[in-house]
């Protein structure tokens, strides 16, 4: 028989042993409502979709971050597992129209809300839980939301640049950047400062501002410029300092 969901998983990153679990998952309530002869709809799968996703979320940020407080990885996983994102990335898969909906909530465009789509990816994820374990949600995860966690790093960078090059120099090369003030200029009430940042004695980026922490935050943001292919960076060779 022909599977009528195979576009579906390839979107998402996963095909399915057992597509009865992937069905369940995208029946809305409002079609079972409708249809008594349908068995469940996707509320339960949408509870431990919500789960393992979380639980995913969770495990890459605390590997990829591994200096971040724990406020700062709970808000960056609610970026990516919120209401809209959730919506986004169904939207991106073409989820909606492989969602069965009753008639009043297809009619009233129910496969084009935000709430619907996120609910049903949800529930799609608790499926592919059931079909295949973590491995299977990890696969998901990898193919859906990595890319928005690698967005994410850049916008981390720019809100703490030294706190971003610190953990990256710790965790790819057990190294840590160190700022060396190169000039300080003006009268007292208007001071002008020029930081470099080195890693392993080599400078990788100099920055200008009106305080100490203002030349740093833009010197460790030039570091970064020279470190954008991060996952192939290699450590810097020794430098000269005075």
């Amino acid at each position: 028989m022909r599977n009528p969901y195979r576009q579906l998983e390839k979107n998402i990153g996963y095909r399915f042993r057992r597509t009865r679990h992937l069905e369940t998952a995208l029946t809305h309530r409002s079609y079972r409502y409708e249809s008594p002869e349908i068995d469940g709809d996707n509320q339960r799968l949408e509870f431990l979709g919500d789960a393992a996703l979380g639980l995913t979320a969770a495990a890459h940020l605390f590997a990829k971050f591994p200096d971040c407080e724990e406020g700062d990885l709970t808000r960056m996983r609610s970026r990516i597992t919120n209401t809209k994102k959730l919506a986004h990335v169904a939207e991106a898969v073409g989820l909606g129209a492989f969602i069965r909906l009753g008639r009043g909530e297809q009619q009233s465009g129910g496969h084009l809300r935000a709430s619907t789509l996120g609910d049903a990816l949800e529930a799609v994820i608790g499926a592919a839980y059931v079909d295949g374990g973590m491995k299977a949600v990890t696969r998901i995860f990898d193919k859906l939301f990595v890319p928005a966690l690698e967005a994410m790093d850049v916008e981390h960078w720019r809100d703490n640049p030294k706190g971003s090059l610190q953990e990256f120099a710790q965790r790819r090369w057990k190294l840590s950047p160190r700022y060396h003030i190169l000039r300080e200029e003006g009268p007292a009430h208007s001071r002008h400062f020029v930081v470099e940042v080195l890693i392993n004695g080599k400078t990788l980026g100099t920055g200008e501002g009106s305080s100490k922490r203002e030349a740093e935050m833009a010197a460790a943001l030039e570091a970064h410029r020279h470190l954008l292919n991060l996952e192939h960076a290699t450590p810097p060779e020794p430098g000269h300092t005075d």
